[in-house]
């Protein structure tokens, strides 16, 4: 696959921390000092988890949003995977405080999103727009042999054996109002670890077999908690799972870097 034919970056977990992500994507040389695109035909993924526990997660979704088109008119890319906390942020506007069904205690996505960091200052702002934007965007996505997904997780398999099966199956569940539905989608999206341990080159080859790529590229999981640093001491992403694995999130919302990490690293 021709991977020399324009940059490619990705960016983890921002949660709400705006004026940190402008400044990293400044610093990349993929937007200019007025928050423009400038990247020309660059491409640049972000693996979702824009909101909650930082002031301004729907800054950051604009910001995407508006750089998307910004980059399409220049030949360029910008996209986004949804994360646990987007399907967090939905389920709240859609449900509320609605006890999930069968579960065995209190149990509704107003308590998790306010457990979790939710902002009400978020909820007070989304729009049909953003909320439009938000479920139509991919869970999974395959890019130049990267296989990008939010959570290092396998429960990715439970919707389908292909990219396209789990993309259309979680973009199903978020046009409907299964409530049920919706707290299994949040509730596989936050599990984690899935490639952690002696077995987790085995686990991370066994998904690239089943959904295609050489190399798995996630956040979800703040790097600090793998390698046991302090976030604010670390400064790139860590590859591990007998190198098949890189982790992106340096824990920007607990002090540590906003990474705009270019691939291959």
């Amino acid at each position: 696959m021709d991977t020399d034919r324009r940059p490619l970056h990705v960016v983890g977990d921002v949660h709400g921390h705006l004026a940190e992500l402008a400044r990293a994507l400044h610093n990349a040389n993929l937007i200019d000092s007025e928050g423009s695109w400038c990247g020309g035909t660059a491409e640049l993924w972000f693996l979702g988890d824009f909101v909650d526990r930082g002031p301004d997660g729907v800054g950051v979704i604009e910001l995407v949003m508006r750089l998307g088109e910004e980059a399409r008119e220049a030949g360029g890319t910008v996209d986004s995977l949804i994360g646990n906390h987007e399907v967090l942020l939905l389920g709240m506007h859609r449900f509320g405080d609605t006890q999930v069904p069968e579960s065995p205690g209190p149990r509704s996505f107003a308590r998790s999103w306010l457990l979790n960091g939710g902002l009400r200052s978020d909820q007070d702002r989304l729009t049909d727009k953003h909320i439009e934007w938000l479920t139509t965007r991919p869970v999974l996505k395959l890019v130049d042999d990267h296989l990008l997904m939010h959570s290092d997780t396998t429960a990715y398999l439970e919707w389908g054996q292909s990219i396209d099966e789990v993309n259309t199956a979680v973009e199903g569940v978020l046009k409907d109002d299964d409530l049920g539905n919706w707290w299994e989608c949040w509730r596989k999206m936050t599990t984690r670890y899935a490639f952690r341990g002696p077995q987790g080159g085995d686990v991370a080859e066994e998904l690239l077999d089943v959904l295609g790529g050489s190399s798995i590229v996630h956040g979800h999981s703040v790097i600090a908690d793998q390698v046991g640093l302090p976030p604010e001491e670390i400064d790139g992403p860590f590859r591990y799972a007998d190198d098949k694995v890189l982790a992106i999130d340096a824990g920007l919302y607990s002090g540590g870097p906003c990474l705009v990490v270019p691939l291959p690293y």
